[in-house]
């Protein structure tokens, strides 16, 4: 069996906020906003098809969980929740919360304007807030 490896590209623009059951929970290294990323730690799953029955469930309801944190967290007018693959093949799931106010309103947050990164300060600030607000939720 393989270890699992995140994707270069998901390490390089992410925190590790907590590993659930299935998935590991990262922070998008993009402050203009609250972006999580849940991955699978499962090796050489690409799309939702890839996984098992079961899998597929627990990853639902991780997804679920994270988003119902957000909501609670920040009050979002929405919560974007999308799975793309085109640029990171690995499995992967953005959980954005959305505020009419943000820089991208109404439109998606890829590609629009610059990525302003968090200072180690606010990474810190952010990973810890995002701990404390998850591992207080039921899953």
């Amino acid at each position: 069996m393989l270890e699992f490896a995140l994707h270069p590209q998901l390490e390089n623009d992410t925190f590790l906020i907590v590993s659930l059951d299935l998935s590991q929970i990262l922070l998008m290294n993009d402050s203009r906003y609250p972006w999580i990323i849940l991955v699978p730690r499962i090796e050489n799953v690409v799309d939702m098809t890839d996984l098992s029955e079961n899998e597929r469930a627990v990853f639902i309801e991780e997804i679920n969980f994270v988003a119902d944190a957000l909501k609670k967290q920040y009050q979002p007018d929405r919560i974007n929740i999308a799975m793309l693959g085109n640029v990171v093949p690995q499995l992967h799931c953005h959980i954005i919360a959305r505020f009419e106010t943000d820089f991208a309103w109404s439109k998606p947050v890829w590609g629009i304007g610059d990525t302003i990164l968090y200072t180690k300060e606010q990474q810190e600030k952010a990973v810890s807030l995002f701990q404390n607000t998850l591992l207080k939720s039921p899953i």
